[in-house]
């Protein structure tokens, strides 16, 4: 098994895979070099207050057997900058945005920017290549509410579809689906708080692109009841929190992630993105997803917590007819040891139309969400859903379905296909948190459906030592080829 390290001057982290055997709660060990060894129940484990440029060796052990090792060799010491140095002010009233890029601008590779404690309010930064960004205890880079903050806007894509959208708080790469990485080798952590703009930047984009689009909706007629609802055409200009386009090999760890104007964090086009012990809050802000890896592969989530306005991760590839002729999928998604306190849960689609596969969920509690685990799409999507295990969690429910919503676009000539999917000892409770009133409400555990052409339901789903809460109950419609392993229980 590969051990995967995650190092900064004075840290390491290590993950694995969980092997598939191995039960939630089992003890593993883990070794490094001259120090005291970390006795673990989840498939990670930190090391802090180590020595720059050391030279390490890693071994995880699980019943005296030897699960994976690494040698490590510790980057140096970065040369560190204060954004204050450059006339940044944490008043929460200056507005820092010039003075902030310019520091950004004048790091040399391997040099770190840090944010002081205090509020600095800012407009859209954009962050290049072999830097670091620290945000220490009570630092607060807190985005502004104003649309003109985020000019101009960029290329990029929401909700499936390539378009020009306000700038981010923190903007990373240049979309171009053609195109290799142009951002790569990024640090992103510390205890401190990213803030957008939230519900009040969105509701300012959405004024004023709906004034910029109005001819525009009004030729749609009758046709506008395809969108999800009347702000969606005005909204898709909003930028997110964190904006990862044609990245590589970025790292965000530690921090709260907090209400961006839309999505708190999109991966584009990218690869290689890890997110760790990072707190999400989007409560009241419309589509504020958590975690939204699109087109992207290897992009790694753990330790995190979510409390979001929508999806805590919404895993895309893009929406008809975009996402079909681009046709690039998500793939080798590895979410573990989260928390979804508030929000909808895990969504894979309904922008999934140039694919996704090779999506595994493991150790983590979605009790408190309204949809547990979630795979959907529209009968336009087409693309497909494959390869998706969840073993070792607690879920609200499980559902393949489709949904009505955000179903504009030319659609695929076929429908979307949902297979090889397996549940593995997972608990499902069959109470839902409703998303507005914050009440549980008894609902099916599982509710598997595809679509009605044949050749087209979903197919090739396992229920494997799994258990139900009581008074739950099980919907199949449109599927093939299920078996439930399930037993019940309080």
């Amino acid at each position: 098994m590969e051990l995967q390290t995650l190092a900064t001057p004075s840290s390491l982290t290590l993950w694995w895979e969980k092997p598939e055997d191995a039960v939630r709660g089992e003890t593993y060990k883990v070794l490094l070099s001259g120090q005291p060894s970390i006795e673990t129940k989840v498939t990670h484990a930190s090391f802090a207050h180590l020595a720059p440029e050391a030279s390490l060796h890693a071994k995880v052990m699980r019943n005296h057997v030897l699960l994976g090792e690494a040698d490590i060799v510790l980057p140096a010491l970065p040369r560190k900058r204060l954004v204050t140095d450059f006339g940044a002010k944490g008043d929460g009233q200056t507005l820092n945005t010039h003075a902030i890029q310019a520091a950004i601008d004048a790091l040399s590779p391997g040099d770190e920017l840090v944010i002081p404690s205090g509020t600095f309010l800012t407009g859209a930064l954009r962050l290049h290549s072999h830097m670091s960004l620290y945000l220490e205890e009570g630092a607060v880079l807190q985005g502004t509410e104003r649309p003109e903050d985020y000019l101009p806007k960029i290329p990029s894509r929401f909700e499936g579809i390539e378009m020009m959208c306000f700038q981010s708080l923190l903007n990373l790469g240049h979309m171009d689906h053609t195109s290799p990485a142009n951002c790569e080798d990024v640090l992103i952590h510390g205890p401190g708080t990213l803030s957008g703009g939230g519900q009040a930047l969105a509701l300012n984009i959405i004024a004023s692109e709906r004034v910029r689009l109005q001819a525009e909706i009004e030729a749609l007629g009758d046709k506008i009841k395809e969108y999800e609802n009347n702000n969606t055409i005005p909204g898709r200009a909003r930028g997110r929190l964190i904006n990862l386009s044609n990245c590589r090999n970025i790292r965000i760890s530690g921090l709260t992630l907090r209400n961006g104007a839309a999505w708190n964090m999109h991966m584009l086009y990218s690869r290689g993105i890890v997110t760790d012990h990072c707190t999400f809050y989007s409560e009241g802000v419309w589509n504020g997803d958590g975690w939204d890896p699109d087109s992207s592969e290897n992009c790694t989530l753990f330790g995190c917590t979510f409390h979001t306005g929508d999806d805590s991760v919404a895993i895309k590839s893009g929406k008809n007819p975009d996402g079909n002729i681009i046709n690039l999928p998500t793939r080798h998604i590895r979410i573990f040891d989260c928390v979804s306190e508030y929000g909808l849960g895990i969504a894979i689609g309904s922008e999934m139309s140039g694919g996704v596969e090779d999506v595994r969920i493991w150790d983590c509690d979605l009790e408190h969400s309204l949809y547990g685990v979630q795979i959907k799409g529209t009968k336009k999507r087409g693309g497909y859903v494959r390869n998706v295990h969840v073993s070792d969690s607690i879920l609200s429910r499980f559902l393949t379905c489709a949904v009505l919503y955000n179903d504009d676009g030319e659609g695929s000539a076929v429908p979307p296909r949902f297979s090889d999917i397996h549940l593995k000892r997972v608990h499902l409770t069959g109470w839902a948190r409703n998303y507005w009133e914050k009440e549980e409400h008894a609902m099916a555990a599982i509710d598997l459906s595809g679509f009605d052409v044949p050749g087209y339901e979903a197919s090739d789903i396992t229920c494997e030592e799994c258990t139900l809460g009581k008074d739950t109950g099980i919907s199949l419609s449109h599927t093939k080829n299920i078996r439930l392993d399930i037993a019940q229980h309080d």
